[in-house]
């Protein structure tokens, strides 16, 4: 056979493992693990898998039932098992050592064996230490003990065992395997238990779990936050024309990784498959979670997809057959940044908004609540966009169109510090004093509830003041307000155009635009909740002054 037909089977081969590889973990975890465990040839198909798809179909099918999947791995696949499953941040938790040492004992005691000998010596002191003591019969020939114990070959130390039921019958198995295996090195282990101060055990084997996750590709917290840093879209050379033409259309969704995935050749899918698990260890790392928490891995990969897809919807200018292009010529550390920086930008805007000087009076933005909410969701460590529904949580950025929908959010948000900046009064102080002569906190009033108070006065005496409304002069309000019938309720052209006159001259032009839509908003409120039961002749104060604030008397 000559080279090119060996490389070319080499490849072949490789392709089909690949191919394979893909099947097995788009099937549900519990036929996966089924197919692996039934494999004509199990050991070694197991052994070719990423230690961490088959950490993640483990969990997935819960340790417990994934016994017979443990003891098919090689011994550097279990410790890839251990670095990922046995850490809470730089603590070890030696229970969950024990357990997976007692999964991965089979009926081939060599294989468990091969496994042991590639663990750290730190972890197996640690566990050691945290469930059994080890006494010197030469210090103390007399020692008491209570439960079970274990003699050393030599007669030198006694082990007695501190943990009950399986764990007590795993790790009495396990000291057993060492001291079968070569005593010499057992009895050295149990001197070491005896005098290693476990601090400095937990640091080493931290320090030799972190060079094998990064190694894995999971990095240090400080390029893991790389990963997010801001890169200005302004400078990223677009293919396309990112237009606002360019937006989906409301509900529609374009997957352009998945678009690019089904452009490339086998080759470049490998490496873009390998890049991506890479971006997503890196943001698993950013994020604080844990390398071996699967639910936060699925979160996170789910987030780098939307951010990815941000950035190539960018770049493209919204043109998905210009996405495997773009990838095939920028990094994917570059094209998430791309993508995370377009929601930065929001974030930025937001920020600066909120630092005006009268963006917040007693604490409360001066914003009405949908605006609040989303500027809210864009201030956060990882910038997202609130939802129209009250309640629900914010939710990730996946195109440019939510994009363009928080950005004009936040040209009302903007806009209405003015406006209500302005009927306040236009200073700190005045703005103060303003909210002060409410009579009520305005967390309580609302700024939907001050606005409203500005309109009532516009339209009762012709002044743009914020102030609480005088009960007895609600009624003539309300006929100042509404006209026709109880079955066909209108709000009077004359009121609308007086608020809109006397508001208008103390709000700055720039803002009129927000201005008549905050007083549609209102006028539309006012007649929804209160026009109706005024013409029906049924208004009681206690509604109006959930609307806007009454004076107390």
């Amino acid at each position: 056979m000559s080279d090119q037909d060996g490389r070319s089977s080499t490849k072949q081969r490789a392709l089909a493992r690949t191919q394979e590889r893909r099947a097995l973990m788009a099937l549900p975890p519990r036929r996966r693990m089924d197919a692996l465990v039934e494999a004509q040839d199990a050991r070694a198909l197991v052994r070719s898998l990423p230690a961490e798809d088959l950490y993640t179909t483990i969990q997935e099918v819960g340790l417990a039932d994934a016994s017979e999947l443990v003891q098919l791995v090689s011994p550097r696949q279990f410790q890839t098992f251990l670095d990922l499953g046995s850490w809470e941040r730089d603590t070890l938790d030696a229970h969950r050592v024990l357990t997976w040492l007692r999964a991965a004992r089979g009926e081939e005691p060599g294989e468990f064996i091969a496994k042991l000998e590639k663990m750290d010596l730190e972890l197996l002191e640690l566990v050691l230490r945290r469930f059994a003591r080890v006494h010197s019969l030469e210090e103390t020939p007399d020692v008491h003990v209570e439960g079970v114990t274990l003699e050393t070959p030599e007669g030198k130390y006694l082990v007695e065992l501190t943990v009950e039921g399986a764990e007590q019958a795993a790790l009495r198995t396990l000291v057993n395997d060492l001291l079968a295996q070569n005593p010499f090195e057992a009895v050295r282990l149990l001197e070491a238990v005896r005098w290693e101060v476990p601090g400095e055990l937990e640091e080493q084997a931290f320090r030799f779990r972190t060079a094998r996750l990064a190694d894995l590709g999971f990095p240090s917290p400080e390029e893991g936050a790389s990963l997010f840093a801001y890169a200005d879209p302004e400078r990223f050379p677009v293919r396309g024309h990112a237009t606002r033409a360019a937006l989906l259309p409301p509900g529609e969704r374009v997957d352009y990784l998945e678009a690019v995935v089904r452009a490339l050749d086998e080759d470049e899918r490998d490496a873009l498959e390998g890049e991506l698990r890479l971006t997503a260890n890196q943001a698993l790392v950013a994020e604080g979670a844990e390398p071996g928490d699967v639910e936060a891995q699925r979160s996170v990969l789910e987030m780098v997809r939307d951010v990815l897809n941000l950035g190539l919807e960018h770049a493209t200018g919204g043109d998905p057959e210009r996405a495997v292009d773009v990838l095939r010529e920028e990094h994917l550390k570059r094209l998430f940044q791309l993508g995370f920086s377009l929601t930065l930008k929001l974030k930025f805007r937001a920020d600066r908004l909120m630092r005006l000087p009268l963006a917040r009076v007693e604490g409360v933005p001066l914003l009405f609540p949908r605006e609040a909410a989303g500027v809210s969701a864009l201030r956060q460590r990882r910038p997202r966009r609130a939802l129209k529904v009250d309640g629900a949580e914010p939710v990730p950025f996946r195109n440019r169109r939510e994009l363009a929908e928080s950005a004009e959010l936040l040209s009302r948000a903007e806009a209405q510090v003015v406006v209500l900046g302005a009927l306040l009064g236009g200073t700190r102080d005045a703005a103060d004093e303003a909210v002060r002569g409410l009579g009520r906190p305005l967390v309580e009033v609302g700024v939907e509830g001050l606005f409203t108070a500005a309109v009532a006065h516009a339209v009762r005496t012709g002044e743009a003041r914020v102030a609480p409304v005088p009960q007895r002069g609600l009624a003539p309000l309300l006929a100042a307000l509404f006209t026709g019938t109880p079955e066909a309720p209108a709000v009077r052209p004359e009121a609308r155009s007086r608020a809109r006159e006397v508001l208008a001259a103390a709000v700055p032009p720039q803002a009129h635009a927000e201005l008549d839509r905050l007083l549609d908003v209102t006028f539309e409120r006012l007649l929804d909740e209160l026009g109706r039961p005024f013409l029906s002749g049924t208004v009681l104060p206690t509604v109006a002054e959930a609307l806007l604030p009454l004076e107390r008397t």
